[in-house]
């Protein structure tokens, strides 16, 4: 469990940390995402970054090429919903004030149509790991999540290495699915 959540982090920092950032108007070229229907399609790769603010997770990953957007706002929760080429998912801001922004956590959330794994399973996946949760919701769908707490002074880079966990979460719950028991059968 250890060396599979140390390899996750360190792919995560390595690929945030490796990368040439291109500059603001090339990113957005390459991109190619339509901007989201909110405003925050107006944040800049190079403007500041507040992780508290959903706003600013939804223009990070505009910057990757997903399709991000603001689709609710309920007393202090924001939910945000993205399509992009890693997974479809959402992120639920929770703590938020009454703008919807200074929220304290964020859950990722991935559902899958494929057939669960019993209960048992994944009782066992989350055992082998440290950073990643499944559940099996009411409609027997099963789904990972990945949460985060958020600071005032969490930076932008700080917030990719989160986003990278995130899609490592997704990765493994993947390969858990394929095939449970070979799975669980390799796990630490």
């Amino acid at each position: 469990m250890f060396w599979k959540t140390t390899a996750i982090l360190a792919c995560a920092i390595l690929a945030t940390g490796a990368a040439k950032k291109p500059a603001p108007a090339a990113a957005a070229a390459a991109a190619g995402a339509p901007a989201p229907a909110k405003p925050a399609a107006a944040v800049k790769p190079d403007a500041p970054f507040d992780a508290r603010d959903p706003a600013s997770l939804v223009a990070l990953l505009a910057t990757a090429g997903a399709k991000a957007s603001l689709v609710h706002r309920e007393d202090d929760a924001v939910l945000v919903t993205v399509t992009s080429t890693a997974a479809d998912f959402s992120a639920q801001y929770a703590g938020c004030n009454a703008q919807g922004r200074a929220c304290k956590v964020v859950l990722f959330d991935n559902m899958t149509d494929q057939p669960g794994p019993t209960f048992a399973q994944l009782n066992a996946f989350n055992q082998t790991s440290a950073m990643c949760r499944s559940y099996e919701d009411k409609a027997s769908k099963p789904h990972v999540v990945y949460s985060t707490l958020l600071f005032e002074d969490d930076s932008r880079d700080r917030m990719k290495v989160q986003v990278a966990a995130w899609t490592g979460c997704v990765a493994e719950f993947r390969n858990f699915l394929k095939d449970p028991n070979d799975y669980l059968a390799n796990a630490p």
